[in-house]
């Protein structure tokens, strides 16, 4: 698939999720591969992105079974179903307003690290909150 042809495709995808925080790229694995996110997903973290009201910068989205591996990820890892994300967060103030938003929007799978926070909406797996 040639670049233009790609980017048109991509920009499509994001013009039907309509998110007004995140681009599908935020999420890639390798180029391209961020459109394999949930969309569901999407909107969820995008409603608790406005309710947070502090920037999201993601750190994982989508993971090819490669990229699991090589950085660590357990085989049935949602990241490899487009159904999680990690977000980068340092401080314990911010960690609060992201944590509160993503339970109010109903986030119940929430893993938090001293430098990240997973979420994901994998009914696959039970609810739960953990550290890392």
């Amino acid at each position: 698939m040639n670049l233009d042809i790609w980017k048109k495709s991509v920009k499509k995808v994001e013009e039907q999720m309509a998110l007004k925080y995140f681009k599908l790229s935020e999420f890639d694995d390798a180029p391209g591969t961020g459109k394999n996110m949930k969309k569901e997903f999407l909107t969820k973290l995008d409603k608790a992105r406005a309710i947070a009201d502090v920037p999201f910068k993601i750190t994982s989205g989508y993971r090819s079974k490669e990229t699991n591996k090589r950085v660590g990820g357990v085989s049935t890892s949602s990241h490899l179903k487009g159904l999680a994300a990690d977000i980068s967060c340092k401080d314990s103030s911010t960690r609060q307003k992201i944590v509160n938003a993503l339970i109010q929007t109903g986030f119940t799978r929430i893993g938090i690290a001293d430098t990240f926070i997973h979420c994901d909406t994998d009914k696959d797996k039970n609810d739960a909150i953990w550290l890392y």
